[in-house]
């Protein structure tokens, strides 16, 4: 295929901000025109949570996730999507606003439109994840521009589709997709040129690329953003909500006696559905997360990975929190199928999310193909006020940088003497949420507490040769975003209000427990866990509050529930041994065991109706993420003080006092 045009008889979708032309155009009674539009007509921020809820992911077969597309899309209750509408539609071409497929790293949301018919996707700007499992499953990505060019019945060069792209992307796109170009690399029809970059001050994200390409020597060679390599993967790991699809694509394209070259250093977690059996609205879709567990323990059987699975009904803990604990070190170069992976950031390795497809294929071969991406510098000063946690730090990154989009795409690079003011745990929070802010992976600059920290998680570790992996950033390196300073003293604690990690609002500097602009806000259910504000400094904060309000004759408030889920068997310990968990206990917190849980709308601690407010320390709060209710996202000081309260209010110390 060298020219792309509009098949006769087919549709183009627009997913506008009007859900009645919407559902007109899915029931085939109005077709439109981008030149009769605009841009600001359409859908923004259409996330990976919209276009495959979880529970659709419970399906690993495309062919059946395709049935169930976007129907996280919700107007009063009700689905704008019903079963089978997009395939049904007869739509080839799909188009929304900016920022398409920001949220989780699953597959399964590009799969959905590519099963059901889509070729191509339009849109002002794609997240980065999102349009990488684009590019991997061959749906062609354009701007509005080019639609309507298409609509007047141009035919467009292949070549403008892959145009911005590296030349493998470009490759890749050409050919159709990762698995088709794989074995064109294989059978010699493709190449993979080495760069040719001169030498050049290198941020954090380049030096650690640099290290990893494919027929390098160690700190001989120089990355430039732009530039398209081939690079060794140190590590990785999929859980029980992508195991299956791997599994499923890897014995499609390689047979069913596919074999890994070095399994060891990859896993498998049991952790995302591990509590869907407690939860009745999951009955029906038992049987399907009973199946993909199942494919999970035949890969694990099948590829010899490291096994993570639960014991006794009980997970070991989250897998972005056990590949921090037990996986990552200084210098690696990591990927899975999920989009928080870039936690792993928070050891001054270079982590980050991938599609079933792509992941599939760095297993087999050990090594996979990647664009140098640019880099934002985040220069911490200072330190947090008392009640302002790296939680806060980055809800304020989000509300004053993600959403002029300075971060897409990018890998945040973290660092200054703010930085070291932070515990490694706070670190990995910080970490952890770049992919809210639509980047490409976060990372901090190395230091002996973040060193020590994991030697203390990791017997035997040793503390010398972990040094001697530790990589930092030239101080003239370059940066395509800026170098943004940060002083920490001056940020307040934040809450963001729902429907978007984005919408962070300060507390009110006269009135430091009050969040001025969104009032007195009841609520229902308080929830401390996931990957995000399940570390061992995240059950210190919640118990910091919970112990003031014991000291002061008080509980979690009459009609609040308030859950706290431990991120691995190891903080269960840790809060054990110092504890927490009598005074949960006597202040009325319910604890859940290791797990993803609510985050992943699959445990305790989610809403059961819309009226529901939850005030959450996760990490997103999409429509529909953790139950049908309002979801405001908090640190976790905040979510215990809202939990003794009642009602939102940011962390004040003393505040329980009579």
């Amino acid at each position: 295929m060298s020219a792309v045009s509009l098949t006769p008889g087919k549709r183009v979708l627009f997913l506008t901000k009007d859900p009645e032309r919407v559902r007109a155009q899915l029931r085939g009674e109005l077709d439109l025109r981008m030149r009769d539009l605009r841009v600001e007509d359409l859908m923004d921020d259409v996330n990976t949570d919209a276009m495959t809820p979880a529970w659709v992911c419970f399906d690993y077969r495309p062919e059946d996730i395709a049935r169930n597309a976007y129907a996280g899309i919700t107007i009063a209750g009700e689905r704008l999507f019903p079963e089978g509408a997009l395939a049904n539609g007869g739509f080839e071409v799909i188009v929304s606003g900016y920022r398409k497929g920001v949220g989780s790293s699953r597959e399964t949301a590009v799969q959905a439109e590519k099963w059901s018919g889509i070729r191509i996707a339009i849109a002002a700007s794609f997240a980065p994840i999102h349009a990488r499992n684009n590019v991997n499953q061959g749906v062609l990505m354009g701007d509005h521009a080019m639609l309507e060019r298409l609509q007047d019945g141009e035919a467009l060069p292949l070549a403008e589709f892959a145009k911005g792209w590296d030349p493998v992307t470009r490759q890749i796109i050409e050919c159709g997709g990762l698995f088709p170009f794989t074995r064109a690399f294989k059978e010699g029809r493709v190449s993979v040129a080495a760069p040719r970059t001169a030498r050049r001050p290198m941020t954090l994200a380049e030096k650690i690329l640099a290290r990893h390409v494919v027929g390098a020597s160690q700190d001989a060679l120089y990355l430039k953003p732009g530039d398209a390599v081939s690079v060794r993967v140190d590590g990785g790991y999929s859980h029980d909500f992508t195991s299956a699809q791997v599994h499923y694509f890897l014995a499609g394209e390689y047979g069913a006696d596919y074999r890994l070259p070095d399994p060891s250093r990859f896993a498998a977690f049991e952790d995302h559905l591990i509590y869907s059996e407690a939860l009745p609205k999951m009955g029906p879709f038992l049987p399907k997360i009973e199946a993909q567990r199942e494919m999970q323990r035949v890969f694990i059987k099948h590829t010899g990975v490291q096994d993570y699975s639960a014991r006794n009904g009980v997970s070991p803990g989250i897998c972005h929190t056990i590949a921090r604990e037990r996986m990552i070190e200084p210098g690696d170069l990591i990927q899975a199928t999920d989009s928080h992976t870039c936690m792993g950031g928070s050891l001054n390795a270079l982590a980050y999310g991938v599609g079933s497809t792509e992941y599939a294929a760095l297993l087999y071969s050990g090594f996979t193909f990647v664009e140098v991406p640019e880099s934002i510098r985040f220069e911490l000063r200072g330190a947090p006020r008392p009640g302002v946690t790296a939680k806060d730090v980055m809800l304020f990154i989000l509300a004053n940088h993600a959403k002029r989009q300075e971060t897409l795409d990018r890998v945040m690079e973290f660092g200054g003497e703010g930085l070291r003011a932070l515990s490694p745990d706070e670190r990995a929070t910080l970490a952890n949420m770049a992919t809210e802010c639509s980047a490409k992976a976060g990372v901090c600059e190395a230091d002996e507490a973040m060193l020590e920290w994991i030697v203390a998680h990791r017997p035997g570790a040793s503390l010398e040769a972990l040094r001697a992996k530790t990589v930092a950033p030239d101080p003239d390196a370059e940066y395509a975003g800026g170098v943004h300073v940060i002083d920490l003293a001056t940020i307040r604690p934040m809450v963001a209000t729902p429907g978007d990690p984005e919408k962070g609002i300060p507390s009110d500097p006269t009135n430091g427990a009050a969040i001025a602009e969104i009032g007195d806000v009841p609520i229902q259910i308080a929830y401390g866990g996931s990957c995000t504000a399940g570390k061992e400094v995240d059950l210190d904060l919640y118990a910091q509050v919970m112990q003031e309000a014991l000291a002061a004759g008080k509980r979690v408030k009459a009609g609040v529930d308030f859950f706290i889920q431990f991120g691995s068997k190891a903080v269960e310990d840790y809060a054990r041994r110092r504890g927490y968990l009598d005074i949960f206990a006597k202040t009325g917190v319910r604890m859940i065991d290791p797990g993803c849980g609510a985050c992943i709308g699959c445990g305790p601690g989610i809403s059961t109706n819309r009226e529901q407010v939850t005030v959450s320390a996760i990490n997103r709060n999409y429509q529909n993420r953790s139950g049908p209710g309002k979801l405001y996202l908090a640190s976790p000081l905040t979510v215990a003080a809202s939990a003794v309260a009642g009602r939102i209010v940011a962390y004040e110390e003393g505040m329980f006092r009579a």
